[in-house]
């Protein structure tokens, strides 16, 4: 039975899993905050400025109200949240009085909440109980476009909802592994963001493939070490939402993130940077997420703690090498 779903943000990862889960033949509303923008997509059924290499098929019906989005909902009704993290708090207490009863709710925003709390937590605090996922995984949006293969996890504690997730979104082309370790892939997707940016940095300083492959190995600890906190597996820390997305995010100029540490490593400023990319950053706002919820939790993470203090404490990216590389020595497993 094919399903509908509500995709809610119009960003290249939204706009890329509406065309897909329109190809897969379910019918899809495309939400997005701005009436114009969402005009022009409806009008031309491409959306000029994130994907403008696509044409959406009929099944897509795209608006900028949530009271319209809403209006063909039922309990079976999918709901799809694919909004920048800094905006899930404010999405999901919006869409709260228009959902129906035990209608399910996955998301495929990175990150955490301002407050840094896992997401879940907070779509839970919004919406009440209900059945909730989260879609994560090495996945740039416009490979998922394009058809290319693509595996990705969901993990929801709801066998029943995970089975119809896997079911809706497994293809040939984009395989689905189904988890229960909901805090284990939100981890990833927040942490893997600052881990690029601090890959970004040392490749844009010039420092080699020997230490990119250092911040990759002891991000992955750092990860780790978070998560034991929050008790996620490492079996989830070490596959496709962990291990997987961290390499894809650090390792391939597609990256926003990565994009945004050469940046800044070859000297250019914040601002200039972000400009040039032209879309959000989420590893800047990812920063400060974790390292809120790791002193919450006295999790030792300093090669996220150094990227928090070049973005907003202005450490010069060469003296947080510098840092990080006059620290004590340690065992590996520390």
């Amino acid at each position: 039975m094919k399903s509908s779903f509500i995709v809610l943000g119009s960003g290249s990862w939204g706009s890329a899993l509406a065309l897909y889960l329109a190809k897969q033949n379910h019918q899809v509303v495309l939400w997005g905050h701005d009436p114009k923008a969402m005009a022009a997509c409806a009008k031309n059924h491409v959306n000029e400025h994130y994907l403008p290499d696509f044409i959406f098929p009929a099944q897509v019906t795209f608006t900028s109200s949530l009271f319209d989005a809403f209006q063909q909902a039922t309990h079976r009704t999918i709901i799809l949240l694919v909004v920048p993290s800094h905006a899930f708090a404010q999405v999901t207490k919006a869409i709260a009085p228009f959902l129906p009863a035990d209608c399910g709710i996955v998301w495929a925003t990175k990150g955490l909440s301002e407050l840094g709390e896992l997401l879940h937590e907070v779509c839970e605090k919004h919406c009440g109980k209900r059945p909730m996922a989260v879609l994560s995984g090495p996945s740039f949006a416009n490979e998922v476009a394009k058809g290319l293969p693509t595996a990705v996890t969901i993990a929801t504690i709801e066998p029943a909802f995970g089975q119809a997730l896997q079911t809706a979104f497994h293809s040939e082309n984009f395989r689905v592994y189904l988890s229960d370790d909901i805090q284990g892939v939100e981890l990833g997707g927040a942490v893997k963001n600052v881990l690029a940016i601090a890959v970004g940095m040392s490749d844009g300083l010039g420092y080699g493939a020997n230490a990119r492959s250092a911040l990759i190995t002891r991000g992955l600890a750092e990860l780790c070490r978070l998560g034991d906190a929050l008790g996620a597996k490492h079996t989830t820390l070490i596959g496709l939402s962990g291990v997987g997305d961290i390499v894809l995010t650090c390792t391939d100029n597609q990256s926003r993130n990565r994009r945004f540490g050469l940046s800044l490593g070859q000297g250019i400023s914040q601002a200039q940077a972000e400009l040039t990319i032209g879309q959000v950053v989420e590893g800047k706002t990812n920063a400060k997420q974790v390292m809120l919820l790791a002193k919450k939790l006295n999790v030792e993470m300093p090669i996220c703690s150094q990227v928090f203090d070049v973005l907003f404490g202005n450490l010069a990216p060469q003296q947080a090498v510098i840092n990080l590389l006059t620290r004590p020595p340690k065992t590996e497993t520390k």
